[in-house]
């Protein structure tokens, strides 16, 4: 009932004031109906004390609110440091994470090196061999090319002599197989380069080397590029039943999902023990994209399925396996917004399925 401005109002320009909103404000008041009392306190007035007061029951209240106001100033402090704890938290697990991710990533190129050099040095070993004959065809022929350019240079009529000699040569050096064979060798030798030309292309698609990068990319491209780079540890045993859809671009990390893709793959094969076969499935539907990788190995038993994902754990023999494959690619999914749904049955097989939302996380880029 102050002259000019009421006590609801200073309330109001107090807790308005970022310097004053969290002090507490006792009415102290002659306004006895319960209204006024109701609305103070609806206003954010901490207690509402009635005239004529009693100082010792005023002084407990403000003794009360003083101790509130030191208890809320503790628990603010300490939540500030409970937030910045999960933080530091938070960045540590994110920093282990990649940590694991990129152990896992070494050690599933590790596996395949062993494949990749044996890719690449088939095509170089018979490019090398081809040059080599290349090169003899070639001093073969610059020598006689080279008495043909002598002869040339004399201005003299070529006598039947001459180029019964030169038919010798050209017969010494067996021309006419060197004209059909010289092709052969240099497309052979073409296709040997694009082979390994290809290996590299696979592997740099596989690797990503801006690793944090998102882009928008065709899954079905990044499945086929680590398909050819694990294909050496499949070919003996697995045979492949592919049918990609047509996918739109996903917004995704392309590094870390071909690492995925390269888990499911590696793990398929390994499943299967003499013969099999490992089906390779896109398509997508209401906005997902999905990515099957089904094999007719020897299945997962039900009670130890729902632990799969679980980090180190593996069905593997002691030497053969880290645990954390599985439990890296489920976390790598969940973090673009996706899943892994996975169905088994023993003797039977194993189907995975990758299933991404075509527009990616959002805020996914500061993954």
């Amino acid at each position: 009932m102050m002259p000019g401005v009421d006590g609801y109002a200073v309330l109001a320009q107090l807790q308005e004031n970022p310097d004053t909103s969290e002090i507490p404000v006792m009415f102290l008041t002659a306004l006895a109906d319960p209204q006024d009392e109701e609305r103070g306190l609806e206003l954010g007035a901490a207690d509402y004390i009635n005239k004529p007061i009693k100082p010792a029951v005023v002084l407990a209240r403000v003794s009360t609110q003083l101790e509130n106001k030191r208890t809320r100033d503790w628990m603010k402090n300490q939540n500030a440091a409970l937030e910045a704890e999960v933080s530091r938290r938070v960045a540590e697990k994110h920093a282990l994470q990649s940590q694991l991710l990129q152990s896992e990533k070494l050690a599933s190129i590790g596996l395949l090196v062993a494949g990749i050099a044996h890719e690449i040095n088939t095509p170089v070993g018979f490019v090398n061999s081809n040059l080599g004959t290349l090169r003899d065809y070639a001093d073969d022929l610059l020598n006689v090319l080279g008495h043909v350019a002598d002869a040339l240079e004399t201005d003299v009529v070529l006598s039947r002599e001459w180029v019964r000699l030169m038919r010798e040569r050209l017969k010494d050096i067996d021309f006419e197989y060197l004209r059909q064979d010289l092709p052969n060798l240099l497309t052979e030798s073409r296709d040997g380069l694009d082979r390994v030309k290809k290996i590299v292309a696979d592997l740099k698609n596989f690797a990503h080397v801006d690793s944090d990068e998102w882009q928008a990319v065709n899954l079905n491209a990044g499945l086929q590029s680590t398909l050819n780079l694990v294909w050496n540890e499949l070919k003996y045993k697995v045979s492949i039943d592919k049918n990609f859809g047509d996918l739109p671009l996903v917004n995704c990390n392309p590094g870390r999902i071909n690492q995925v893709f390269m888990n499911l793959l590696v793990n398929a094969g390994q499943a299967i023990t003499k013969h099999g076969t490992v089906t390779l499935k896109t398509w997508e539907d209401g906005g997902l994209v999905h990515v099957m990788v089904r094999d007719t190995g020897c299945g997962i038993p039900g009670d130890l399925l729902g632990r799969i994902f679980d980090p180190f754990f593996t069905t593997k023999p002691v030497g053969t396996g880290t645990g954390l494959g599985l439990s890296l690619a489920w976390g790598i999914i969940h973090g673009h917004g996706g899943r892994i749904d996975v169905d088994s049955t023993v003797g039977i097989g194993t189907t995975f399925t990758v299933i991404l939302p075509v527009a990616g996380l959002a805020g996914a880029a500061a993954d």
